[in-house]
């Protein structure tokens, strides 16, 4: 607002003493001060409002001003309760430094004069960003998006004060204020897409507010443009897909106004998104043409062919061929008829991405295709790696969900699984059908295992570990009972430790004297130990069969 505006207002009881020729200046904000030197509290463009104590004599005025104008402070309004009329050698540090002064009646509050201005200011902004982003959305549904996300949220800083971040539903940073101000962490993205897809999951009402580390934040969902709470059969179908605005700040007291606003942004995010998706329909289709011609036993110089045609898009830039790799996710709902394909291909695509990497783009090297319920990736190695047989490079089961474990759990709620399968990497088309099949039976040994969300590399297939999560569970509980039952009872009674002290002689390999050592005692005692073992399973721990069936046991149970 401006300062002309102030004289205008009757209410506000305010009377100009100087500063005829600055009444034009800009108000961003109000403060009230009795300090000698508030600098500390100051960021410009306030009208700064004081009851003059901390005024003693004539002499405080100068370097009192001068601060203020150092501050970059646009006017200031001297109370006359105190003092009666505003000193003259107040009037005149102000004149000499050209900063427009006002006297504020006795009969005004500050608190009124401080509600006003608010009011006023945050009106104008709202008003002045809405027009920003009406003109931004224009141009982004006529032609090519300028900016993107980040531009928006400069805008928020700018304009409402307000610092917000873009994450995805895994919690990784999209985008991001460029203005000055702490960088939001990992770890805090990550909570907060939990919260977000937890609130969303139990159905409560966006905004979502979450006190993190003392600070509130409100998060709005970022939906498809043309989808609305009330198009989208079910929430499950986009959960795991939809992006998030956080904003920090409490919009629980916000006005309509001022949330229609955010929901405004939330949409021009929205269409950037959009088109961002329209853009990786190439690498879906090469995929695509890759997975059809693989599942239906094409030539490998056929399958070779389009891989040479993939490689450019996915590695522009580098000449070799590079390895590949097959990861295959599947999602699945508990009583529920709901397409998993399509859920699966668009976060398969988000997790696939390195999880320290900000913004939108990295996952464009990522060719994700869809059949049925299932989502397959066809991930690109650079050719550096051809030295290594691939067992040690590339994407790895184990690491893969580390970092969006937390959040997806919250998404999936109590009746959604994401399984994921990695194979090895391959150097020839020859291998791809074979690394398919390796990922497809990999996420099978995952959906066998606890859990909401799981992953298996091909490394774990040639290992009795794949055995174990087929055992129904019946014969599993029978089986662990019939060897273990006994040592439990016995150790219960006596406190024998001898399920201990089989894990131990099993794990040192039926070595005594390093089991006697690991487990600090006497060899006689071991001896001890284990004999009555056997005696009370009727097994001799010194057959490789019946060592065997307990290593099984122990690891079942």
């Amino acid at each position: 607002m401006r300062l002309r505006a102030l004289l205008d207002t009757d209410a506000l009881g305010l009377k100009l003493l100087g500063g005829e020729d600055e009444l034009d200046r800009t108000v961003r904000g109000v403060m009230t001060t009795d300090l000698r030197d508030p600098s500390r509290y100051l960021s410009g463009g306030e009208l700064v409002l004081t009851g003059l104590a901390w005024r003693r004599d004539a002499a405080d005025s100068e370097p009192f001003v001068r601060i203020l104008v150092q501050e970059g402070v646009t006017a200031l309004a001297a109370g006359e309760a105190e003092l009666g009329d505003v000193p003259d050698d107040l009037v005149e540090a102000c004149a000499r430094h050209h900063l427009p002064l006002f006297a504020v009646h006795e009969s005004v509050a500050f608190a009124t004069i401080t509600e006003h201005v608010v009011r006023q200011v945050s009106g104008e902004r709202a008003g002045d960003l809405a027009a920003v982003v009406d003109r931004h959305r224009r141009m982004m549904t006529s032609g090519p998006a300028g900016g993107g996300p980040d531009v928006v949220l400069d805008l928020l800083g700018s304009d409402l004060d307000l610092r917000a971040w873009v994450l995805s539903p895994t919690g990784r940073l999209i985008a991001g204020p460029k203005t000055s101000g702490p960088a939001l962490p990992a770890e805090a993205c990550g909570r907060l897409a939990a919260e977000h897809l937890t609130a969303t999951r139990t159905g409560r009402r966006a905004p979502h507010r979450v006190l993190l580390g003392g600070t509130t934040y409100s998060l709005f969902p970022i939906r498809s443009t043309g989808r609305s709470p009330q198009t989208a059969r079910d929430a499950r179908e986009t959960v795991l897909s939809d992006w998030l605005l956080a904003v920090e700040a409490d919009a629980g007291d916000w006005a309509e106004e001022r949330l229609d606003l955010l929901y405004g942004v939330t949409q021009l995010i929205a269409v950037e998104r959009d088109r961002r998706e329209a853009a990786r329909t190439v690498r879906r289709r090469l995929a695509q043409e890759v997975l059809e011609l693989v599942q239906t036993g094409a030539a490998p110089a056929e399958i070779a062919a389009r891989l040479r045609v993939a490689a450019p898009v996915l590695l522009p830039g580098l000449g070799a061929a590079p390895h590949w790799q097959v990861v295959v996710a599947r999602v699945d709902w508990d009583g529920a008829e709901i397409e998993g394909g399509p859920v699966a291909q668009a976060l398969l695509e988000e997790i696939l991405v390195d999880p320290l990497s900000a913004g939108p783009e990295p996952s464009d090297r990522i060719a994700v295709a869809h059949t049925g319920d299932e989502a397959i990736a066809l991930v690109p190695l650079p050719a550096v790696s051809a030295e290594h047989d691939g067992s040690e490079t590339g994407v790895l089961a184990d690491a893969l969900l580390q970092s969006v474990r937390d959040p997806l759990t919250a998404g999936l709620n109590d009746d959604g699984h994401l399984t994921l399968g990695v194979s090895a990497a391959v150097h020839s088309a020859e291998g791809l059908r074979g690394a398919l099949e390796e990922a497809r039976h990999a996420r099978r040994v995952a959906a066998a295992r606890p859990g909401r969300v799981c992953a298996a590399g091909h490394q774990e297939l040639a290992s009795h570990v794949l055995l174990l999560p087929f055992v129904p569970d019946d014969v599993r509980r029978a089986f662990t009972a019939r060897l273990l039952d006994p040592l439990r009872d016995y150790d219960r009674r006596h406190r024998a430790e001898l399920v201990p002290t089989l894990e131990a002689f099993l794990d040192c390999d039926g070595s005594w004297t390093r089991c006697a050592t690991r487990l600090h005692l006497h060899v006689n005692t071991l001896r001890y130990r284990v004999g009555r073992i056997e005696q009370l399973t009727s097994r001799d721990l010194s057959r490789l069969e019946d060592k065997l069936d307990f290593f099984l046991a122990l690891r079942m149970s």
